[in-house]
């Protein structure tokens, strides 16, 4: 279970507001984040969930129909993403989409998370 200390009050109450599926994904994903590195700050920023690490690493952006668990540079992960999970075309962020609880798969995300982390050093 998450260190309580570690959540933010903001995010708790963002995650509240989602319809239960979502709030179920969102969860399971922050829970997945945060066991990455004990040293990530989870913070409240541009209306989403926001974890950082000398600089910022990932985000939980949220929609009626999927969570996107984001990379803010992504685009520097596209090398180690042998899955091929991630998606976008903007400059630098990448991000997966998860639809169902199933589409969680740590052997997958975890060397992403990882990676992201590591650039961040």
């Amino acid at each position: 279970m998450l260190e309580k200390s570690r959540n933010n009050k903001q995010v708790d109450n963002y995650i509240a507001e989602l319809p239960e599926e979502i709030q179920d994904i969102t969860n399971a994903l922050r829970e997945i984040i945060l066991d990455t590195s004990p040293n990530l700050i989870e913070e409240y920023k541009w209306s989403m969930p926001n974890y950082s690490q000398n600089g910022l690493v990932f985000y939980l952006q949220a929609a009626k129909k999927h969570v996107n668990l984001g990379f803010h540079k992504g685009i520097e992960l596209v090398d180690k993403d042998i899955h091929n999970v991630l998606q976008g075309t903007g400059k630098a962020m990448r991000h997966i989409r998860i639809l169902k609880m199933e589409d969680i798969h740590l052997d997958q995300l975890k060397p992403l998370l990882e990676a992201a982390l590591e650039m961040n050093k």
